[in-house]
């Protein structure tokens, strides 16, 4: 197992945070994500058949860049629809 951890941007709320655990624990090879959102920190166990840069990619599309990567209008607009997303699949 290998763990990678990744601090990002716009991590606002328990949406953002659903929103993120969804999309990784899609991947193949994730074993489990874990959070914190009051330190921005992403930490993910996988199998190591994935690379960290996959992550960030995926992390980025959402609206979820890595801290001291481009963080534009645009990103964050993204990560905005992420936590809404987010809090919608919460509700069911």
């Amino acid at each position: 197992m290998k763990t990678e951890t990744i601090l990002v941007e716009n991590i606002k709320c328990g949406g953002c945070m659903n929103s993120i655990k969804q999309r990784l624990l899609g991947l193949t090879g994730v074993l489990s994500i874990n959070i914190n959102k009051d330190e921005s920190r992403v930490t993910i166990d996988h199998t190591g058949s994935l690379k960290r840069q996959v992550f960030v990619k995926e992390l980025t599309h959402m609206g979820y860049p890595e801290v001291g990567s481009e963080n534009s209008l645009l990103t964050q607009a993204k990560s905005y629809v992420s936590c809404a997303v987010g809090r919608l699949s919460e509700e069911k």
